[in-house]
């Protein structure tokens, strides 16, 4: 009795089940070490882009410095889209030209910020999918188990503990498949929309001073905490 005696006497629904299980733990383990790996070397470099953007001469200069330190491209992104708009405006024609240079930088800067939560967020839906599903996908296998052991055993004469406990037991490994699949994948997301909502945060204080540069030559420097 184990995996093996289960596997062997099931039918091809517990195995496409199982298969199911297995890759769905797959995708979201190689969700999961990508983004880890990702949110560690931007918390790791996040200071020195900040320090090397400001350092600079000039802001062709501080993206250049920024884009070296800044792994995940957001941040620097976000200075290169704010310098275009702040130069575009000047040659603006159309309905853009009725805007003020202040309202276009924040129109780049609000855009960029919600194309980055879109590219912060992906994968994140799957976790929360294969987290939300994959308890319920192990519990079919185990009633679809326990429903095929049983009518293996309809035409039985006699039927003892033994031959009942053995099938039912097997099935229920299929529960604990879908429990291990669902419980790595709900921390992640947990741990993962909190990350990303301090990415958001510092991406904000990160416009402001952005915009403040370009509109006053001042700024107020907002720096991800130690």
């Amino acid at each position: 009795m184990g995996i093996m005696h289960f596997w062997n006497q099931a039918d091809w629904v517990s195995h496409g089940v199982a298969v199911l299980l297995v890759l769905l733990s797959l995708f979201s383990w190689i969700v999961i070490i990508e983004r880890f790996f990702r949110q560690l070397r931007q918390n790791r470099s996040l200071g020195q882009a900040f320090d090397a953007f400001w350092a600079a001469g000039n802001l062709r200069e501080a993206v250049t410095a920024m884009r070296g330190k800044d792994p995940s491209g957001l941040f620097a992104g976000m200075a290169e889209v704010a310098n275009q708009a702040a130069e575009q405006h000047q040659n603006s024609s159309g309905i853009g030209a009725g805007v003020t240079r202040s309202e276009a930088i924040t129109r780049a800067l609000r855009n960029h910020i919600t194309h980055s939560q879109a590219s912060l967020e992906s994968g994140l839906t799957a976790l929360a999918s294969i987290g939300s599903t994959a308890p319920f996908i192990g519990l079919f296998g185990t009633v679809w188990g326990i429903y095929h052991a049983l009518v293996g055993l309809s035409g039985a004469t006699q039927v003892v503990l033994g031959r009942v406990a053995g099938p039912v037991g097997e099935a229920l490994i299929m529960t604990a498949a879908g429990l291990f699949v669902a419980i790595p994948a709900v921390l992640a997301y947990n741990a993962l929309t909190r990350a990303n909502r301090l990415t958001l945060a510092y991406l904000d204080g990160f416009a402001h001073d952005l915009h403040t540069y370009l509109t006053t030559g001042g700024r107020a420097v907002v720096r991800p905490a130690d």
